[in-house]
């Protein structure tokens, strides 16, 4: 039952998918972003600023590279990570497209 409802969860809300993921196993979350550390004028980002980053802008991409990560990345996982990254990026695209066109009806 928990798994058919994860896939639900994922095939509809990465976000909130992603969210539960963290929320269920921190651990794999965290481990996936260790070594991953940002310093700007001497501060360093917090390791949760990625995976958050992530969550907020790229949930397809993020689950994809938790999910694949673990074990290092073969060709296969790579494919995977490109065709996350193509679905976060196509949905970012036709937001923009949509709003093209109401745009242009309106005039």
């Amino acid at each position: 039952m928990g798994c058919c409802l994860g896939v639900l969860l994922l095939g509809g809300a990465p976000r909130i998918a992603l969210a539960l993921w963290w929320f269920m196993d921190p651990a794999r979350v965290m481990a996936t972003f260790t070594g991953w550390s940002t310093t700007l004028a001497g501060l360093t980002a917090p390791l949760w600023a990625w995976p958050l980053a992530g969550l907020l802008l790229l949930p397809w991409t993020t689950i994809a590279y938790v999910f694949v990560s673990p074990g290092g990345l073969s060709t296969l996982d790579i494919v995977i990570l490109v065709i996350a990254l193509a679905i976060d990026l196509s949905a970012h695209g036709g937001g923009g497209r949509a709003y093209q066109q109401r745009r242009s009806a309106r005039q």
